[in-house]
């Protein structure tokens, strides 16, 4: 299990937003283009991710001195077309992205992908998590927290199905480390998309799944789902009251979703410290915090040398995750 989560590292980093901030006040003028900023975002409008790069752009636009910022929403394959097209981008500062999870789950899931999963593409940071919940049909489980769940299912081994929003996503990769950690046997039925996973764990077609919190609050609340437990290392502020997987009694599960600004490969550093310095100065925007709390959304930006190492140790760990459920896609 990785330990060195980018959230952990970021002392650093927060004591250098500062920095940062008068880094790209001082940037020459010629690094403040009247050309926009491109973002590519690798998923479908109204995705989390969208929401949460969509919340930030006017702050960001005030923090990049007033230059534009244009979102290009090239979702499929995974993520792959997005990052494809973000690898073959010149390396001038005009074009970034904002990939997630999957991004480095699809070396280990997919045979073949048209680019370096690291090698072409400069990290900028890990901007933060969205937290993800172990969720449950009460008309179908009875359970209300692990220990019971595990009991459930143990007793009725292959009685129980679990959705994830389709073969190789983290979603998918979240339930199979739920299966391995608690030594269970529940049969995954994958979906197209998020929105017909979570109609179907309302409707009992499938008993179980792991939601993003935010896409599961208003079922909680009307009590069409029951969550057993968050799947982060620590509760959440939009649920408080939620205790974690880890905390009920399997202590290696961890698991979020987290997004991360990057570049194509050989981004110059100058561009890297301006585009760093924008993102945590919006993020960091009272407007934007706000945003991101209603969302349920953890904002705590790394450094781009936190955001590199991250990224190796979240391939290592979804790699073998992969390897031992036997997940392979063409």
């Amino acid at each position: 299990m990785n330990t060195s989560s980018p959230f952990s590292v970021t002392r650093r980093a927060a004591l250098g937003l500062a920095a940062n901030a008068c880094a790209l006040a001082a940037l020459p003028a010629w690094a403040q283009s009247d050309r926009p900023l491109r973002v590519i975002l690798p998923v479908g409008a109204g995705s989390g991710v969208d929401t949460i790069v969509r919340a930030a752009v006017p702050q960001l636009v005030k923090a990049l001195g007033g230059q534009a910022v244009v979102i290009e929403n090239l979702p499929g394959a995974g993520g792959i077309t997005g990052a494809s097209a973000l690898a073959k981008a010149p390396a001038d500062g005009l074009t970034i992205g904002v990939i997630s999870n999957n991004h480095v789950i699809n070396p280990s899931v997919y045979k073949k992908i048209p680019y370096d999963t690291l090698a072409d593409f400069t990290p900028v940071s890990v901007m933060g998590a969205t937290p993800f919940v172990l969720v449950v049909n009460p008309a179908k489980v009875a359970a209300t927290n692990v220990r019971e769940l595990i009991a459930l299912v143990k007793a009725r081994p292959d009685g129980y199905n679990y959705a994830s929003s389709g073969n190789g996503t983290v979603i998918h990769l979240a339930g199979e480390m739920f299966v391995d950690e608690a030594k269970v046997v529940i049969r995954h039925i994958p979906y197209k998309s998020t929105g017909a996973m979570v109609a179907d764990l309302i409707g009992g077609q499938v008993e179980m799944g792991v939601v993003a919190l935010p896409a599961a609050q208003a079922h909680l609340k009307s009590g069409a789902l029951r969550a057993i437990g968050l799947c982060g290392k620590t509760r959440s502020p939009a649920a408080p009251d939620l205790a974690t997987i880890a905390e009920q009694g399997l202590p290696h599960y961890e698991i979020e979703g987290w997004f991360a600004v990057v570049g194509p490969a050989r981004l110059p550093p100058e561009q890297v410290k301006r585009i760093h310095a924008a993102f945590t100065t919006a993020y960091s925007s009272t407007e934007v915090k706000e945003a991101m709390a209603r969302q349920g959304n953890m904002i705590h930006p790394s450094t781009p040398e936190a955001a590199a190492l991250y990224f190796r140790g979240e391939m290592t760990r979804y790699a073998a995750l992969a390897k031992k459920a036997g997940i392979s896609l063409d």
